[in-house]
């Protein structure tokens, strides 16, 4: 298989050269386009397996971008890329549909780690790897049984919810809303989330209060960590 090929939409041409050198460095291929528009063109001619989106483009918010690829039915992975800085922001792309946000200025290892998880996310069909194996973790979906070092966890029937939400999009953001949407339809609230989430780390994580399976995204939802062999 062909190194992955990363559309970078930046309108900065330092950002672009320093995305462009440092990817390439890694054996990514890459793409550009400095505006919106351009963006989608090149994204809809399918020669792209990823995109990397800045949100400040010249002719339109990347958030539009992230709008129109998704309405067109474009399942390309999105890692947004930008300085914004507030929640809502953050929510708000990943509603929209990107897989993931990096805040500027980024550690180059963070978001080549980001990218290889969403691109790995977007080339398998949700739920469809019957088991998920991260460090210590793993988790089979068939058989719902899971196991930490070796030793199986027991979680309640809506504890095992969530935990299969969150390995069917592993390494992605999932925001507190698309959980409560997905598990409680109208009727739940965040507290109660976060209470299900502290009952899982209890059982699952060997430190609850440092958790290294199940982060937290300030404001915004949780990840489950993938951690590459």
């Amino acid at each position: 298989m062909s190194d992955p090929c990363v559309l970078i939409v930046d309108d900065e041409p330092a950002i672009r050269r320093l995305l462009r050198t440092s990817l390439g460095a890694q054996s990514w291929r890459t793409m550009e386009a400095e505006t919106g528009t351009s963006g989608l063109e090149q994204a809809r001619q399918g020669r792209a397996d990823i995109m990397l989106l800045d949100l400040g483009l010249p002719d339109m918010d990347g958030m539009e971008v992230i709008r129109r690829l998704r309405g067109g039915g474009s399942s390309l992975p999105i890692v947004v890329l930008s300085v914004r800085e507030d929640e809502r922001g953050k929510v708000a792309a990943l509603e929209l549909g990107a897989d993931d946000y990096v805040t500027k200025p980024f550690s180059m290892a963070e978001l080549v780690a980001r990218l290889r998880t969403a691109l790995r996310h977007g080339l398998q069909k949700e739920g469809t790897t019957p088991v998920f194996t991260s460090g210590d973790l793993s988790v089979d979906l068939v058989r719902r049984h899971i196991f930490r070092d070796g030793q199986e966890i027991r979680l309640s029937p809506r504890e095992w919810d969530i935990m299969r939400l969150l390995v069917q999009h592993a390494g992605r953001v999932l925001t507190h809303r698309h959980i409560l949407g997905q598990l409680w339809g109208a009727g739940g609230d965040v507290q109660q989330l976060r209470v299900y989430i502290r009952q899982i780390r209890q059982k699952l994580e060997a430190d609850p209060e440092r958790p290294a399976h199940i982060v937290t995204e300030t404001g915004i939802g949780y990840r489950l960590v993938v951690t590459d062999p």
